[in-house]
């Protein structure tokens, strides 16, 4: 079962959190495999996809956000795409698209950077949006302060963190055909962060360079865990393995009902207002042509279908109903 565990160090102002995706990840591969116009994913597109889903998740436990977090990565590769999207309640859904072979053992610059014109975003879409009112998005490139390529989506990500939320993180992430995990440890804030641990204020603002010292010791020890160790140990073990010395306060974790798991939000709705926004130009081309529309979602493989009845009650039903904003990926 998938889970998600928090965890703090008491009497310092680091928190971190570990995910494992196991039903939930397998669910996604599954799905994708079951679709005979694609196929399963290569290795490298898997384990891709999987560190990103890690990510979703860790980054979504980490900001408290009432709406949709979803992470891309795009660029000039045989990879064109890759989307996860983590809902406030922790259900995911990811899906990549690929216009090219990808090697064995193809690196992430090979797959979606070889030009260095790679990009992550990521994107935050709360559930309450006002009128007019658009999703925050941060974007980040595939490269480092001297241009140089990143080759770990989790050197990216930390990247866009430190951008910002002003915060020094480590991400250690790895993924299979089984299991999607990932590791974050972060530094808060020493202002006003004694309450973590029950301390007053002045505790809290003790020397900053002795919180520092801290930090930099529990990252060592957070980068200090194997992509196999993440992959094969339950969390149980990975904890106590790294921070058995560590004076760690953990949360109830969340699985099941509570936990990561996979959803897709897609929906017939949803589709009909994607083909609307077609236009009737558009969409009487495609039913002269193949008689009727046919949508596919990346995300879960469902299939939707609209004949030319179906299709002329969309934009009937437009007239006495204002758009909305129904994208489908």
């Amino acid at each position: 079962m998938s889970e998600l565990h928090k965890f703090i160090f008491e009497g310092m102002p680091v928190r971190g959190m570990l995910v494992r995706l196991t039903d939930a990840w397998q669910d996604i591969l599954t799905r994708r495999a079951a679709n005979t116009q694609t196929g399963p994913y290569p290795a490298p597109v898997r384990q891709l996809l999987g560190e990103m889903a890690a990510a979703g998740v860790l980054m979504q436990g980490n900001i408290k956000f009432n709406g949709a977090l979803i992470l891309q990565i795009f660029g000039d590769g045989p990879v064109k795409v890759g989307v996860v999207e983590v809902q406030p309640d922790f259900s995911l859904r990811a899906t990549c698209t690929q216009v090219g072979e990808v090697a064995e053992g193809a690196t992430l610059s090979q797959m979606v950077n070889l030009h260095n014109q790679g990009r992550c975003a990521i994107t935050l879409d709360p559930k309450d949006r006002m009128p007019g009112q658009q999703p925050y998005q941060g974007v980040v490139p595939l490269f480092g302060d001297q241009g140089e390529k990143l080759e770990n989506l989790s050197e990216v990500l930390e990247h866009y963190m430190l951008q910002s939320e002003q915060l020094d993180t480590v991400l250690v992430l790895a993924a299979d055909d089984k299991v999607a995990s990932g590791l974050l440890i972060q530094r808060l804030p020493v202002e006003g962060e004694g309450n973590l641990a029950g301390k007053s204020d002045s505790v809290a603002r003790e020397a900053v360079l002795g919180e520092s010292e801290d930090f930099s010791r529990i990252a060592i020890l957070a980068k200090s865990l194997k992509r196999e160790e993440l992959l094969a140990l339950d969390a149980e073990t990975i904890l106590h393995r790294l921070f058995w010395e560590e004076p760690l306060a953990r949360f109830e974790p969340l699985l099941g009902e509570a936990g990561p798991r996979f959803a897709c939000s897609c929906s017939r709705e949803r589709v009909g207002q994607m083909i609307r926004s077609l236009g009737t130009t558009e969409v009487e081309s495609i039913l002269a042509e193949q008689g009727q529309v046919e949508v596919g979602c990346d995300f879960c493989g469902a299939q939707y279908r609209f004949d030319p009845v179906d299709a002329a009650g969309l934009f009937t039903a437009a007239v006495n109903t204002p758009d909305t904003d129904g994208s489908v990926h």
